[in-house]
């Protein structure tokens, strides 16, 4: 009789637990960030993680800023945190950038650990991922691609620095850049970013690799390696490499012939120096977050132009955020199919599904919802000039951690303002929004209303 209670009790209590941890994945993954940016906060906050005291509000900002790889800073990273505090907020930017659903996936394979069904649909919900079958595929090789460009690009630059800075200081940097520029994270251990190596061409050509092949996006690095030939490539890897290379060329161009005559950034230079920066520039607003000039002291246009280039952001599936590389080729080709009058929105010489178009034109209308948001809390709060606000929030919500100086300046409600932003972005403005509404299918279906457009 005792026995069968007990058995009824723990078979209830089974039943109330899988209830209390029945969460959809976007709410599973929102919790997991969350978990992971509070953990580094205390970090952070502990006495030995810093040379002086750090306030409760400035380690959350800082943890945030390195799990969702964004880069913005209240503090000097280099001079205010200690090694110990250095190593944290690299292991953060490290976790945040890869997604800590990877190391839970691989980690678990590694184990033999049997995945279950929720668990994989979070794992699938994290990596952007239609089949189930390839969650655990992906996650395996997002690690050992990750780690094995980590490696190459800490090689090179600790060749380069060694010499400069001794090996053992060498060491350290060139581990943090690394991990800093494949993560797409922007975060430097000087004031003044990378701008003391504006004019090598070794660190300037490595980190710009690294930031470009970590957003660029893992399913594409995999089509590549596993395809090798251009025809046999995916529709999705070559519409973003196509693009990446499009955004990028006419970027450099552009920043070029506007700098070329600034005193402040490249007029001074000679024509190699201008190239090498002006394509820095030009690269580094797809949510890297470095910079080897003054950012404050562009002109107004070329900051129009980084905010764009910030708004667009990198891949899927990559360690950038923004409103990614595909879903703004699909906006701009559905743009064209309406102009030319075409039922079809198609790309190489593919048809996008409707389902496909419907959610990057709510990806771009809830991403431009935030900006407003943003840019309305922050110029009520914030007695500076609008286009700062503007930069700001756009460089939060799209991860990318370049501020022409509001960053340090912001007010305790500013800064809980860019943390919301920051996480907003790296999650995703859909996923926000699956989590506070839950999608319902519904069978009902109305007559067709003519409604004037335009």
């Amino acid at each position: 009789m005792r026995k069968r209670y007990f058995l009824r009790l723990l078979r209830y209590a089974r039943i109330q637990g899988a209830n209390l941890i029945d969460f959809s994945p976007p709410a599973l993954l929102t919790l997991g960030f969350m978990t992971l940016i509070v953990a580094g906060a205390v970090l952070l906050k502990l006495p030995f993680a810093s040379h002086a005291p750090t306030s409760w509000l400035d380690a959350l900002f800082t943890a945030t800023s390195a799990v969702t790889v964004t880069g913005l800073v209240v503090v000097d990273t280099g001079s205010h945190y200690t090694l110990f505090g250095q190593i944290v907020i690299a292991l953060l930017i490290q976790v945040g950038g890869l997604g800590f659903m990877t190391f839970a996936v691989v980690g678990a394979s590694m184990l033999g650990t049997k995945i279950g069904f929720l668990q994989q649909r979070v794992a699938q919900e994290a990596m952007n991922q239609t089949s189930l079958a390839r969650v655990g595929q992906t996650a395996r090789a997002v690690l050992i691609y990750s780690l094995s460009i980590e490696f190459a690009g800490y090689v090179i630059l600790l060749l380069r620095w060694g010499p400069e800075l001794g090996w053992i200081q060498a060491g350290w940097e060139a581990f943090f850049y690394t991990v800093s520029a494949f993560n797409n994270a922007g975060f430097a251990l000087n004031a003044n970013s990378l701008m003391p190596y504006a004019g090598s061409w070794v660190v300037n050509l490595v980190i710009t690799g690294l930031f470009i092949t970590g957003g660029i996006g893992f399913v594409v690095l995999i089509d590549v390696w596993e395809k090798r030939r251009w025809r046999l490539l995916s529709v999705n890897t070559r519409m973003v490499l196509l693009a990446t290379l499009i955004i990028n060329v006419t970027a450099f161009l552009l920043i070029w012939l506007l700098e070329i005559n600034n005193p402040a950034t490249l007029a001074g230079l000679d024509w190699q120096s201008q190239a090498l920066t002006a394509w820095f520039q030009a690269v580094t607003p797809r949510t890297a977050g470095f910079n080897t000039l003054d950012i404050a002291a562009m002109t107004n246009a070329s900051l129009v132009l980084i905010m764009l280039l910030m708004f667009i952001g990198g891949g899927s599936l990559s360690t950038a955020s923004g409103l990614k590389v595909g879903t703004f080729v699909v906006l701009m080709m559905s743009t064209f199919a309406f102009l030319r009058q075409r039922e079809d929105v198609t790309v190489l010489k593919r048809t996008v599904p409707l389902t496909q178009v419907m959610k990057a034109l709510s990806l771009m209308m809830a991403s431009l919802f935030l900006v407003f948001m943003g840019i309305f809390i922050l110029d009520a709060t914030e007695h500076t000039t609008f286009l700062k606000v503007v930069f700001e929030v756009v460089s939060a919500i799209s991860t990318v951690g370049l501020s022409i100086g509001l960053t340090g300046e912001l007010s305790e409600v500013g800064r809980v303002v860019v943390i919301f932003l920051m996480v907003a972005g790296r999650l995703g403005p859909l996923t926000l929004a699956y989590l506070i509404a839950s999608p319902r299918r519904t069978q009902i279906r109305y007559a067709d209303a003519k409604l004037q457009i335009g």
